[in-house]
């Protein structure tokens, strides 16, 4: 059973390779356009195709003034020391009651009617994955920037480093459903275009400064058990990826290079699943290696899984040491400390 699009559809992909190589900066505040690709690996992905080329610090004078970034002392800890260390060795941190309930019901409803299902009645849930486009309204604007998630923000990138999400991307809905979904592949999100003009995603890099994403965030609109479709992580897969990328420099390695490598660098490692009550946001590593699963509940999963974007690329060598909790994860993968 194909998976079902809403807005845009496949057929908007291949008219729009070109606009998807020309856009050579993910930092753009506002995607006007958004889409997904399937390749051999079996598994689909969400793309924001942003509303100019234009560099960063541009659209930073433009948006708003750059402040002085504020040191440790001058922002809230909403991790413990322990939760800390847990993001660093493991490449997550789970962080419940990140936004509102009635947020996400709101959220929900215009996802259904996004969908074009009926709630009420499965018999209208006729395909396992049903993609929705980007998704701006107010409901996923505030589920984006509640106090909890700019302090989590903070703590893990490091204040004044990322850039607020004016929406929240694609949903993939995840339905109760007997034929297998097609998407199940392990990968890593790639994060910026290549130098040359990129055939799909799929040609889009990652590399060791993790340029154009700082996070990975899942984002759950609706109570996911083990039975409801969640998110597979491969636990501690960051700092294997981190050594990975290492040698490869400023260019990295392509979405489908990493993909292919993942099975001989972290096949062996533990899983985890990302469940959890509505108004939970995993907070991710962008180098940890994750996978979508067939849906074996009764109740359609509902989540996001935007990228933070990044105010500035990351440092793996600070003359000040004021390392990220995301630098410093990728300085352990790398040395060891």
């Amino acid at each position: 059973m194909p998976t079902r699009y809403t807005r845009p559809s496949l057929d908007f992909l291949k008219t729009e390779s070109t606009v998807l190589a020309a856009s050579k900066h993910l930092h753009a505040i506002r995607p006007i356009a958004s889409g997904y690709l399937q390749s051999h690996f079996g598994f689909f992905l969400f793309f924001d195709v942003t509303e100019t080329s234009q560099p960063l610090s541009i659209l930073q004078l433009r948006s708003e003034p750059r402040m002085s970034r504020p040191n440790k002392s001058q922002f809230s800890r909403i991790f413990t020391e322990a939760q800390e260390e847990q993001f660093l060795r493991n490449g997550f941190v789970k962080l419940e009651r990140a936004f509102p309930k009635k947020v996400a019901e709101e959220a929900c409803a215009i996802l259904w009617r996004e969908s074009g299902y009926d709630p009420g009645k499965p018999v209208t849930w006729t395909h396992p994955v049903v993609r929705i486009g980007d998704c701006a309204q107010p409901p996923f604007r505030e589920a984006a920037n509640t106090p909890a998630l700019r302090a989590a923000f903070d703590q893990l990138v490091g204040a004044g480093r990322w850039i607020p999400r004016e929406s929240l991307g694609g949903f993939p809905i995840r339905f109760p459903h007997p034929d297998d979904p097609g998407d199940t592949g392990w990968h890593v999100d790639a994060s910026f275009p290549p130098e040359h003009q990129a055939g799909s995603y799929f040609d889009w890099r990652i590399n060791i400064e993790s340029k154009g994403r700082a996070l990975l965030m899942l984002f759950l609109f609706s109570d996911v058990t083990e039975l409801d479709a969640p998110t597979r992580i491969r636990v501690g897969s960051h700092l294997r990826v981190a050594r990975l990328l290492a040698s490869k420099g400023p260019e990295g390695m392509s979405f489908v290079q990493v993909a292919d490598a993942l099975e001989g660098t972290t096949g062996d490692l533990p899983e985890s699943t990302a469940t959890g009550p509505i108004g939970t946001v995993y907070l991710c590593h962008p180098f940890l290696a994750h996978a979508a699963q067939r849906h074996r509940g009764n109740t359609p999963r509902f989540m996001a899984q935007p990228p933070l974007y990044q105010r500035d690329r990351f440092n793996l060598a600070r003359s000040d040491e004021d390392y990220s909790l995301v630098e410093r994860a990728i300085r352990l993968g790398l040395y060891g400390h």
